[in-house]
């Protein structure tokens, strides 16, 4: 099965529910901009998204003279993609490039560097790996057992070192080596404890200081399936942190798909990568109007 394929799984939930909305063609009328508007809504895009898409979408209708509720499938498809922000540069191709990664316990940021490194030797790029989560058990060994899969090697800390000082001498260890691209993976923090998320923008700030050589991307690891929780989540992560884009992952399981849209839409954030999966090709350049494809269905 192909990453788009596997997608579509994924995601089938809410295009299952839109689905029913454009079945066999029905007639576009005020249920029918009802029930799509609910249907938005319950995918995890939040209200004043789901009603501006619904409201455009019924301009289009009229002006076009779309009667058929299967004729609006690819506009809605196209207006979706319209909402997410795009990236003004990759960090991940842009190299050289310092990337940290947060996000909460479990959200898959080890697994997200282990699977980049991985792509980025296959690319033929030098890279790093920084392990500063000097916190969570097996943390360290973690990574070290992605970055032998991966063929990067990895720079970690004992225990409790402080995961500061690791960015430190990882992006001096990156710029003797002339290493094109770093990657450094940080401890999991909850977006409710202040005190997590200071000793955090501390980490982030003597990065960005150090790293004199190469711009450095706040990258923030999101799990689609917790949706509208993923959105308060971003935007603690973002007010700490300054965060320049977002990686979706676990997309693949009961994910509705939504948040994606919603945290971009309303944070003005790229997502750069997405997720489908546990292999470590498993992490695909997103692209929004494939996204909005596989969330909605594909036209005729």
């Amino acid at each position: 099965m192909g990453f788009f394929d596997r997608l579509k799984s994924g995601l089938s939930r809410s295009r299952e529910a839109i689905n029913e909305i454009f079945y066999m063609g029905g007639e576009v009328d005020e249920d029918f901009w009802e029930d799509l508007e609910d249907t938005l809504v319950m995918g995890d895009m939040g209200g004043e998204l789901a009603m501006r898409v619904a409201d455009d979408l019924r301009e289009q209708a009229a002006r076009e003279n779309l009667t058929r509720s299967d004729q609006l499938r690819d506009a809605l498809a196209n207006r979706l993609a319209q909402e997410f922000h795009t990236a003004e540069r990759d960090p991940f191709e842009d190299v050289p490039s310092c990337v940290l990664f947060v996000g909460i316990n479990g959200a898959g940021k080890t697994t997200t560097v282990g699977k980049l490194a991985g792509r980025a030797r296959g690319e033929g790029k030098s890279c790093l790996i920084g392990g500063a989560d000097t916190f969570r058990a097996a943390a360290i060994e973690q990574l070290e057992v992605w970055g032998r899969r991966a063929g990067v090697d990895v720079i970690t800390r004992e225990r409790g070192a402080d995961p500061a000082s690791v960015c430190y001498d990882v992006v001096e260890e990156a710029e003797r080596c002339g290493t094109q691209l770093v990657l450094i993976d940080t401890a999991g923090r909850l977006h409710t404890s202040s005190d997590l998320m200071r000793e955090l923008a501390k980490v982030v700030n003597v990065t960005r200081r150090r790293c004199t050589s190469m711009p450095v991307a706040v990258v923030l690891v999101i799990d689609a399936t917790t949706g509208q929780n993923g959105l308060a989540q971003a935007k603690e992560f973002n007010d700490a942190l300054d965060l320049d884009g977002l990686v979706v992952t676990k997309l693949d399981g009961t994910a509705k798909g939504g948040i994606a849209l919603a945290i971009s839409d309303q944070l003005g954030l790229p997502i750069y990568r997405i997720g489908v999966g546990e292999s470590i090709d498993d992490l695909e350049t997103f692209n929004a109007l494939d996204f909005c494809r596989a969330l909605v269905g594909e036209g005729n």
